[in-house]
């Protein structure tokens, strides 16, 4: 059975973590290519699916096994035996990467992974789904597919629409009206045609996590679970002192014995920092740029 690390890796910093999902032969490596050959800073990439991991040769340092040190300096590596391996992976490196990019098998669906978006030295930035035009408006589809498909669209926070070529400009219409059934009011990056713009696909690495799973978020309680969820105010700016004194005085305000906490917490400096309990251990950590949130409530789970 997986453990999560007890301390967080890189003195508390996260690096925002983006899941590419679609199916089978959208492009979604393609995609990642193009996104990594444009990128100027240090990008990881975890592949989830079988066989090869197939980065731009141009891309590539060395490969050995399962691991591709990239030219950046980064690494892509492969999640076959499990996320846990690949994530402990990149923690054991000295310095972290800038982003992670996780690209799923096409017929996963994005809700069941973004679980893991809460790991050790990691968060969620959002979900990018690559859709194939063709694909899209295939009357010969399968029920089946037609649904896993357009479950994984549903979970997108970003769509990129490719092989475009492959249609007509009637069939593009058809299927962003389909787009904007199944999910309303999410942008779409179209990379065919000559129609990616220079830096269209940059928004790829800066979707702010926008769905469940921003550096506050807990997991919630489940039926007949024994867990409660309480929110404690935090007035005004805290130092640490402050702080000290506000989880010390938990106990009386939620009851219990306390399993998890987290918030964001202004000092009296603008300092914004995250704060968490685990037990009996407690975190005070400043947030980096890339975590950028404003002060929240603390959330609290605590056991009967």
């Amino acid at each position: 059975m997986y453990r999560e690390p007890e301390f967080l890796p890189w003195d508390g910093r996260r690096v925002p973590m983006t899941f590419v999902g679609g199916y089978l032969g959208a492009g979604k490596t393609t995609v990642i290519n193009e996104v990594l050959g444009a990128a100027e800073r240090p990008i990881a990439v975890i592949v989830n699916d079988v066989g090869e991991i197939n980065i731009d040769a141009r891309l590539v340092r060395s490969r050995s096994g399962d691991t591709v040190e990239l030219t950046d300096g980064c690494v892509c590596c492969s999640a076959i035996d499990g996320f846990g391996a690949a994530f402990d992976q990149l923690r054991a490196r000295l310095e972290p990467p800038d982003h992670l990019i996780v690209e799923l098998s096409g017929v996963a669906e994005p809700a069941n992974v973004l679980p893991w978006s809460n790991t050790a030295g990691f968060l969620l930035d959002g979900v990018v789904v690559v859709v194939g035009a063709d694909q899209l408006v295939d009357a010969t589809m399968p029920d089946w597919v037609r649904t896993h498909l357009d479950r994984q669209i549903a979970a997108a926070d970003l769509v990129v629409l490719s092989k475009t070529d492959l249609v007509d400009a009637a069939a593009i219409d058809t299927g962003r009206h389909r787009l904007d059934e199944l999910a309303p009011g999410v942008p779409v990056v179209d990379t065919g045609r000559g129609n990616n713009e220079p830096g269209a696909l940059g928004r790829f690495l800066a979707l702010g996590g926008h769905r469940a799973g921003a550096i506050t978020a807990l997991p919630g309680p489940t039926l007949f679970d024994l867990h409660h969820t309480d929110t404690v105010p935090i007035d005004g700016p805290l130092d640490q002192a402050g702080i000290e004194r506000l989880l010390d005085e938990l106990p009386r305000h939620v009851g219990g014995r306390i399993v998890r906490a987290k918030g964001v917490v202004a000092t009296p400096d603008g300092t914004l920092v995250l704060v968490q309990v685990v037990g009996n251990r407690r975190e005070i950590t400043p947030l980096f740029p890339t975590e950028a949130d404003s002060p929240t409530d603390l959330v609290v789970i605590s056991l009967d």
